[in-house]
């Protein structure tokens, strides 16, 4: 786009196309890579996991460094498309070297390819979701940004679930050969992905000139209060989320006692979120973007509220649980997303300057502190009640009430939190309209005769 003209839907599918072979890649990376190390390559575990916990570390360094120099550089091609360009052969090459790791493979490999491939993936997907939320300067328009670009993620999640079923029949077999067709996959999906996003989809123009140093940066992001008051209210629901995500195999195999329903109750799951999306879009259109978030996170609350009671073999009913939660899930990829795209705006209209980058890598921040969250706090906890995952259903029945309430419990406690938070979110389209046409008259009054 040469101007602020809405994106067509075959340019925002080709944007959208690297999200799919991204989220393939990013299950596997979490779920697959520590169980292969430490069995496959015979590694000790407790050592795994303090390798990827340094991982994790360096990744979460590099984001707001990442940010800082997506919004510094200014080349012609594009500040964000040439990020993204220039970064995917090095995630291609790093997902290489930890997927397919020699069988003399060791502590150090992990952490070097591990490091260099987190490192890689932020210095994509950072200019990523830039670029996507600088697509559209609409209020709505940018519904439709993450609505594509979230859609394709939860597939490519979706895709990744399945794969590792449907290998074996294609001659795949063992954990190093699952691990390494991830990697061949990624290594042809992703450049096309990349590739097709960069030729169809031109950036906007660029309108900022300028660049804060850091200390005014900060001290932006630090002044916009709608951006801190949604960065709180998504930490505080992505905790919620990350209870769930980390306990759900073990609240189907040691609560509900059936392990094997745990593949297609996953698969219904990220089914009904893609499903749930135009809904949500539909809901934000007629309500706000906020109101329908809140009624997503409603939405979860309520089914959630019946997992606590469920025991074994109550498979039928988790599966309406699963279903309904996986309807919210649209609300809570799409939403939250497409409003951080519009309180960057308040920072454009008092600061004349697009620091994009900088408040996508603090999003991309408080999405790993998320992450981390649920299993800083899960698991010393289910520790302290006495659960033990080697006796699975054998565990006391006070045991498996706290894992309950972790699970389902305490997610609907902190989504009410964030509920509180989000319902009177300052930013609506009538809000946002006149915060856009403030920036674009300062911009007329700044541009030269």
């Amino acid at each position: 786009m040469t101007g602020d003209a809405e994106p067509s839907a075959r340019r925002l599918l080709a944007y959208a196309l690297p999200a799919l072979p991204l989220a393939i890649l990013s299950l596997p990376f979490y779920v697959l890579v520590p169980a292969y190390y430490a069995a496959g390559l015979a590694l000790p575990i407790a050592a795994v996991g303090q390798t990827l916990m340094w991982v994790r570390v360096m990744d979460a360094v590099s984001d707001p460094i990442v940010g800082a120099l997506a919004d510094r550089f200014r080349p012609r091609f594009g500040r964000r498309r040439l990020w993204v360009a220039l970064a995917t052969p090095f995630v291609v090459i790093a997902a290489w070297g930890v997927f397919a790791p020699p069988a003399s493979a060791g502590l150090w490999h992990l952490f070097g390819w591990g490091a260099a491939l987190s490192i890689a993936w932020t210095a994509v997907q950072i200019p990523y979701g830039a670029w996507g939320a600088e697509l559209s300067r609409s209020y709505a328009g940018r519904n439709r940004v993450t609505a594509y670009r979230e859609a394709l993620t939860v597939a490519g999640a979706l895709l990744a679930l399945t794969l590792p079923a449907l290998l074996p029949r294609f001659g795949v077999e063992g954990d190093g050969a699952v691990l390494a067709a991830f990697a061949a996959i990624v290594a042809v999906a992703l450049p096309l992905g990349t590739a097709t996003a960069v030729l169809v989809v031109p950036e906007p123009v660029e309108r900022s000139r300028e660049t804060a140093g850091w200390r005014e940066g900060l001290a932006g992001l630090a002044a916009n209060l709608p951006f801190r008051r949604l960065l709180v209210a998504f930490l505080i629901n992505g905790l919620a989320n990350g209870l769930p995500a980390t306990l759900f195999l073990f609240f189907v195999r040691f609560r509900l006692d059936a392990a094997d329903a745990a593949g297609p109750l996953l698969v219904l799951y990220f089914l009904a979120g893609v499903a749930g999306v135009p809904g949500w879009l539909w809901l934000a259109r007629r309500t706000s973007k906020h109101r329908a978030w809140c009624w997503g996170m409603m939405l979860a609350c309520a089914a959630f509220s019946v997992a606590p009671w469920l025991g074994s073999g109550d498979v039928a009913a988790f599966a309406a649980v699963t279903l309904v939660t996986g309807l919210a899930l649209g609300a809570d990829v799409i939403l939250p997303a497409s409003m951080q795209a519009d309180v960057i705006d308040v920072d454009t209209a008092r600061s004349g300057q697009e620091r994009t980058g900088v408040y996508l890598a603090f999003w991309a921040l408080a999405t790993k502190l998320a992450l981390a969250g649920a299993v800083g706090v899960a698991f010393p906890i289910l520790g302290a009640a006495g659960f033990d995952a080697a006796l699975g259903s054998g565990n006391p029945p006070s045991s498996l009430a706290t894992l309950a309430f972790l699970y389902a419990g305490l997610p609907v406690l902190l989504k009410l939190v964030a509920i509180g938070l989000v319902w009177r979110f300052p930013l609506d389209a009538q809000a946002h309209a006149q915060l856009r046409r403030a920036i674009e008259a300062a911009r007329e009054r700044a541009t030269p005769p």
